[in-house]
């Protein structure tokens, strides 16, 4: 199945690669780092840091679960008309295996994009092994119905 992505805006892609933009709130503290965009997909990394590990040595969940919903709701930016927003539905992840070092990159492909809401996976790896895999749902609101 392909999404059409004939509206992408390549330059709201462009100011979400700028770090500037995530620096606050959790996804600063966390650390992502947005390192690819293009129509319909994001790419972004997180460092496994000692201070979120748990006491057994290993990247909390909750963590992973943050990325993934970062990358939900991002991904659908540069493709939704221009002062529209999204709003994570729901999602659902499967920890596949722990993390204790090096970087995870999530891949957040949309699956579907409709006028009120779309869907995306996202699949986390770490050093190369699927660590995480992720469905969920946005809905979108148009900046009519925000106002």
């Amino acid at each position: 199945m392909s999404v059409n992505f004939a509206a992408f805006n390549e330059d709201v892609a462009e100011q979400l690669l700028n770090p500037s933009v995530t620096a606050g709130g959790l996804a600063g503290y966390l650390g992502f780092r947005h390192t690819e965009f293009v129509a319909g997909r994001l790419v972004a990394e997180m460092d496994a840091r000692d201070d979120l590990k748990t006491p057994f040595g290993n990247l909390h969940g909750g963590c992973l679960s943050a990325m993934v919903d970062h990358c939900l709701g991002v991904v659908f930016y540069p493709v939704i008309p221009q002062g529209s927003w999204v709003a994570t539905t729901e999602f659902k992840l499967n920890l596949l295996r722990p993390v204790s070092n090096g970087t995870c990159v999530a891949v957040a492909d949309i699956v579907s994009l409709g006028r009120t809401s779309g869907v995306a996976r996202i699949d986390v790896t770490n050093d190369g092994r699927l660590v995480c895999a992720a469905q969920g749902t946005v809905t979108v609101v148009s900046g009519r119905a925000a106002s």
